[in-house]
């Protein structure tokens, strides 16, 4: 099962939880919806060198996708476009509609 980690205000988040919510293959993480979330989160950013470039660029990380083997993804559109039949939506609307952008997502308040 892949880790999804999101939060509520984010965009680009919640146009990935939307699209995932209710596929077994996804476990949806809000690191806002409980501390422990949050710290388990952190851990995982403070640790990986997948986010380094990341940091690098003043942004937190999210959506963040972790698969079962520990590979770390910031590329929605990977699991989004990977239509195995069990995600419900069309790859092609979504990846070609303009998601908006917030200043939710960045450290420095530049938007996701």
């Amino acid at each position: 099962m892949t880790k999804v980690y999101v939060t509520a205000t984010c965009p680009d988040c919640s146009e990935v939880k939307k699209r995932l919510s209710g596929n077994p293959d996804f476990e949806i993480i809000d690191i806002c919806s409980h501390v422990r979330n949050l710290k388990e989160f952190i851990r995982l950013r403070d640790s990986s060198p997948a986010f380094d470039s990341v940091r690098a660029g003043g942004s937190i990380g999210i959506p963040c996708f972790v698969e079962d083997d520990g590979q770390i993804s910031f590329d929605a559109e990977k699991f989004l476009a990977e239509d195995d039949g069990q995600i419900s939506f069309d790859a092609a609307k979504f990846l070609a509609e303009e998601i908006p952008t917030g200043a939710s997502c960045s450290l420095d308040g530049k938007g996701c």
